[in-house]
């Protein structure tokens, strides 16, 4: 996977989209804290990491402006989803407060995606608490619908999930 530079919402952050490392893990884990998911924790994602071809796990950097030293750069985000069969499972997507809703998301679902088309899969499925509506319409922008609901899926607190899905098939 080629690195890919895009420029976000604010015209002076510049954001890059790459494989994660096992370099980013402590960043990832941090995030995943602030941002209330199910923890998996350092363990958990560095064994995801060790998993294979089946497994993309992309991390978003960002820096201010144009001419910023490579070691600027700041980890905003990342996403981890997995290939069964002819599924893309998106496990988990996490963004930092501060660059929220500056298309980063998009770009690592969107990247996710392609990956998923291009390894063959013909849907990409995730789960999303029931109460997260700024994660849903995200997740609608990006083409998923509303495909079901999980009874009590999520602890810490309880809450279902509801099942998003999005077809990965060419159109002809």
């Amino acid at each position: 996977m080629v690195t890919k530079e895009v420029i976000a919402t604010q015209p002076s952050l510049r954001v890059s989209v790459e494989l994660m490392t096992e370099h980013d893990l402590l960043e990832v884990v941090e995030i995943e804290g602030l941002s209330g998911l199910s923890p998996w924790g350092w363990d958990a994602y560095h064994k995801e990491l060790q998993s294979g071809a089946d497994v993309i796990m992309l991390v978003a950097k960002v820096r201010a402006g144009a001419r910023a030293p490579q070691e600027n750069w700041a980890l905003a985000g990342f996403i981890v989803s997995r290939l069964i069969a002819d599924e893309l499972h998106i496990n988990n997507v996490a963004i930092r407060d501060e660059f929220r809703r500056q298309g980063i998301a998009t770009r690592l679902l969107d990247a996710v995606l392609e990956w998923g088309r291009a390894k063959g899969a013909r849907t990409a499925l995730l789960e999303v608490r029931v109460g997260n509506t700024v994660a849903q319409r995200l997740y609608s922008g990006c083409g998923f619908l509303a495909a079901g609901r999980r009874k009590g899926y999520y602890t810490q607190p309880v809450e279902d999930a509801l099942l998003m899905s999005v077809s990965l098939k060419s159109s002809p």
